[in-house]
C-alpha cells in the first residue's frame, strides 16, 4: 500500500499534484534543484490552501494535514530515499525525463513504483530508463490539478497489474475519477485536445475570427467548459508544441504544429505563466 509520495518537479502540474497528494494524507514530498523554483511552488500551495479554507473548500484539519504532510526538498536523494511512489512531473522533454528517471532508479527503494505525468510520451520508453519497467506506469493528471477530476491512468508493454491497481488506488484516494488505457502516443485526452487546439491556432492564422470569437464558437456551440484559446494558455503554448511535435513525430501530419504557434513560443508568449500567450494577462496575478 502506498504511504508516502515524492513529487519531482515543482512547477504548476508538480505542486497541483503535491497538494492533492498532501490533502489525501499521504506523505509528500515536492522536490526541485531550482531553490526559487521550490519557494515559489511552497507559496503558491500556501495560497491555495489559504483561498480554499477562506471558501470553505477545505477545514482547519485539513489544512493541518497538508501543511504537516508536505516536506519541500532540492535533493532527489533525500526525497525519495524512503517513499512509496515517485510521480515525475518535470517538462516533456525525452532528455530530462530519462535524466529524472535514472536518478530516482539509484536512490529509490526496490519497490518503490514508478509514475510519469507524462500527457503524451509512451510509459514503455520511460520504464526503460530505469530497471523496473514492471513498476513504471503514467498518471496524467490535469490543470489545475485540484479542481479537475480525472487522472488518465496508461500502462506500457511491461507495467504489471499490482502496479495498475496501485496507482489507480492512490488517484481515487486523491478524490480522483479513472480511466485505465493501454499505451498509444497521445493516449486519449492529449491527442483530441491536440488536434482541437492546433486547429485554433490554424483558424487564427488564416484570419477565421479573432481569438474571442473562435473560443466562444467551441464553448457555446461545442459546449466545450474553456476555448482552445483559453486552454492552450492555461497549459502553456510551449508545453502544447512539445506535445505536437511528440505526436507529429509518431502520428504523422495532422499534428504538425501552426506556424503561428512556433511563432507565438519563439516570441515567449507561452501563456499565464508568462504573462501573455494569445491573451494578455499582465494585470493579473502571473502564476508561475
Amino acid at each position: 500500500m502506498v504511504k508516502s509520495i515524492a513529487v519531482i518537479g515543482s512547477g504548476v502540474m508538480g505542486r497541483g499534484i503535491a497538494y492533492v497528494a498532501a490533502r489525501a494524507g499521504f506523505r509528500t514530498n515536492l522536490v526541485d534543484i531550482d531553490d526559487q523554483a521550490l519557494v515559489q511552488a511552497e507559496s503558491s500551495i500556501y495560497r491555495l490552501v489559504q483561498k480554499g479554507l477562506e471558501r470553505g473548500k477545505i477545514t482547519e484539519y485539513e489544512k493541518d494535514v497538508i501543511l504537516n504532510g508536505l516536506q519541500f526538498y532540492s535533493s532527489v536523494e533525500s526525497a525519495v530515499s524512503d517513499v512509496d511512489l515517485v510521480i515525475e512531473a518535470v517538462p516533456e522533454i525525452r532528455d530530462i525525463k530519462q535524466k529524472v528517471f535514472e536518478q530516482i532508479e539509484y536512490y529509490a527503494q526496490a519497490d518503490c513504483l514508478f509514475a510519469s505525468n507524462t500527457s503524451t510520451m509512451s510509459p514503455t520508453e520511460i520504464g526503460s530508463y530505469s530497471k523496473r519497467a514492471e513498476k513504471t506506469i503514467a498518471m496524467h493528471f490535469f490543470n489545475p490539478v485540484h479542481q479537475m477530476k480525472l487522472v488518465e491512468i496508461v500502462r506500457g508493454l511491461e507495467t504489471s497489474d499490482e502496479t495498475v491497481a496501485a496507482v489507480k488506488q492512490v488517484a481515487e484516494k486523491m478524490g480522483k475519477e479513472t480511466v485505465v488505457i493501454n499505451e498509444f502516443p497521445g493516449f486519449v485526452t492529449s491527442r483530441m485536445s491536440a488536434l482541437v487546439g492546433n486547429e485554433a491556432f490554424f483558424m487564427l492564422q488564416e484570419g477565421l475570427g479573432t481569438p474571442e470569437e473562435i473560443d466562444k464558437a467551441i464553448k457555446l456551440g461545442l459546449n466545450y467548459p474553456m476555448g482552445p484559446f483559453e486552454l492552450g494558455d492555461l497549459v502553456g503554448l510551449d508545453t502544447r508544441l512539445n506535445n505536437l511535435k511528440y505526436l507529429h513525430e509518431k502520428l504523422g501530419e495532422k499534428y504538425r504544429p501552426a506556424p503561428l504557434l512556433e511563432q507565438y513560443v519563439q516570441a515567449g508568449r507561452l501563456g499565464r505563466k508568462s504573462g501573455k500567450g494569445v491573451f494578455d494577462y499582465t494585470e493579473d496575478e502571473v502564476t508561475t
